[in-house]
């Protein structure tokens, strides 16, 4: 059996620099892994078959079926797989877990059919699965640009415990097309203000900008998000912020003690809650 975990990630920055002609958005982004994660099992059996401890959660529309099956075309497989994913990242939250369960498998499928696929053979296999793939190749704290396809790594973000809320609010299908359908030109930046955080990253300062345009349409687009927002706030969380295409929000504080406290009332306010902290290198045990 091979075992890969499969962490959630945290916009950073999100900046949309404008409309491709092929309809894609150019956007700029600090991108964080956290430990917060999915855990994907494989073995080696005769078909192909994929699964989740998850309800709602269907094999037939998952990335992790596109990923097993264009890796198997491409290399040419003739043997199957069983792939069982133990889900703990929110379906449709805004932290990447689609994509991130699609780069294990990758992983976790060039390992256990022994492919010796390269890095860069990899990452051209993920680019086609998704924008937001290649960065789960890699992990810890990167700068993605393009579509999202290309990766730079970059010096480690300080640590930092993250407190997840994941509010109530309704999750179509289509929610990260909405959001970006909804930016108009003054939701566009130049990069700059991404480019400020990478090089306060390089420099070794200490970061001073959380950003993501989404935040300008997003509490429209889910009603009662605002409501979760406001709430944090007045609970002590520092700078909520929108991760990813949302709904989920997230603050980012030094302190454990602090941090276990916050996560400790959201549950206790029978919010969906989750405590992470920032990581580097590698990827986080599954045990």
């Amino acid at each position: 059996m091979v075992t890969v975990a499969a962490p959630a990630k945290l916009n950073l920055t999100l900046e949309v620099l404008g409309r491709r002609q092929d309809g894609y958005h150019n956007i700029r982004s600090v991108v964080q892994a956290i430990s917060l994660c999915d855990v994907l099992h494989f073995q080696t059996v005769e078909q192909l078959t994929i699964a989740s401890d998850l309800a709602g959660w269907e094999a037939e529309r998952s990335l992790v079926t596109r990923a097993a099956r264009l890796l198997k075309e491409t290399a040419s497989v003739t043997r199957g797989a069983s792939v069982n994913v133990e889900k703990r990242i929110p379906l449709a939250s805004g932290l990447g877990g689609e994509s991130s369960d699609a780069a294990a498998t990758l992983r976790g499928l060039n390992e256990l059919w022994e492919l010796k696929l390269s890095r860069e053979k990899l990452r051209e296999l993920a680019a086609r699965l998704g924008s937001d793939v290649t960065f789960f190749l890699h992990g810890g704290t990167a700068l993605m640009e393009g579509r999202g396809e290309r990766i730079t790594p970059l010096p480690p973000y300080p640590h930092r415990w993250a407190v997840l809320v994941v509010p109530d609010v309704p999750r179509p299908p289509d929610k990260t097309a909405q959001l970006y359908a909804s930016l108009n030109a003054s939701h566009f930046t130049d990069g700059h203000i991404t480019q400020r955080l990478v090089d306060e990253l390089k420099s070794g300062k200490e970061p001073s900008v959380l950003f993501n345009t989404f935040e300008n349409v997003a509490f429209e687009q889910f009603p009662g998000l605002k409501v979760y927002r406001d709430h944090l706030r007045k609970m002590g969380a520092p700078d909520v912020h929108l991760a990813g295409s949302g709904p989920t929000l997230f603050a980012l504080l030094k302190d454990k003690a602090q941090a276990e406290d916050l996560h400790a009332r959201c549950l206790g306010q029978n919010m969906e809650a989750h405590l992470a902290e920032t990581f580097h290198g590698g990827y986080p045990p599954t045990g």
